[in-house]
């Protein structure tokens, strides 16, 4: 009996971490979903809903080193390899991005694909520069809308460079992102 009671006890745990899980992300609150989709990511590794809505977290929290694994598991559904690819493109972007800002690596000639996403705007942004000269920051206008703008740049904290985006609309800051 005490078997029955833990085993229903757990699986309800189940559907709640899962359902916490979409109610934080429907409120924006990205971090906190992410965190808790990665605490309970071993018991629902085979649940690609929640391994998407994880990564999507994940993805609009800035965490978007955690999709590597989620990547390597959404491939059962059509719409799972959709997710798979959408993150890829993303995380890819990113490692590309890095490359370039720190190494002088010309990504102009690359021929990758896009996404609506921060990171990919301002990867494509970048990588119509061309080769250039190294700054200190640019500055970028978003194509669909004249008034955001993006800032781009390298910091260096405790010995670690990470790249910057700040969002901005009408000169008024929105987001601040950072990668590494």
């Amino acid at each position: 009996m005490k078997l029955i009671l833990a085993l229903l006890l757990s699986l309800s745990l189940y559907a709640n971490a899962k359902q916490d899980m979409f109610t934080l992300y429907q409120n924006k609150n990205f971090e906190k979903a992410c965190k808790l989709g990665f605490k309970n990511f071993t018991k629902n590794k085979k649940d690609e809903e929640y391994i998407s809505l994880y990564a999507l977290s994940c993805l609009h929290a800035d965490f978007i080193d955690r999709l590597a694994i989620p990547i390597s598991i959404l491939r059962y559904s059509k719409e799972a390899r959709a997710n798979a690819a959408y993150f890829s493109v993303i995380l890819m972007q990113k490692k590309l991005l890095y490359h370039a800002m720190l190494d002088d690596y010309d990504i102009s000639s690359l021929n990758l694909p896009s996404t609506n996403f921060i990171l990919s705007k301002v990867f494509d942004l970048y990588a119509e520069l061309g080769k250039h000269k190294k700054r200190d920051f640019y500055i970028f206008t978003d194509k669909q809308d004249p008034r955001l703008k993006y800032k781009l740049y390298i910091i260096e904290e405790k010995s670690v460079r990470k790249i910057i985006i700040e969002e901005y609309y009408d000169n008024i800051s929105i987001k601040r992102h950072v990668y590494w």
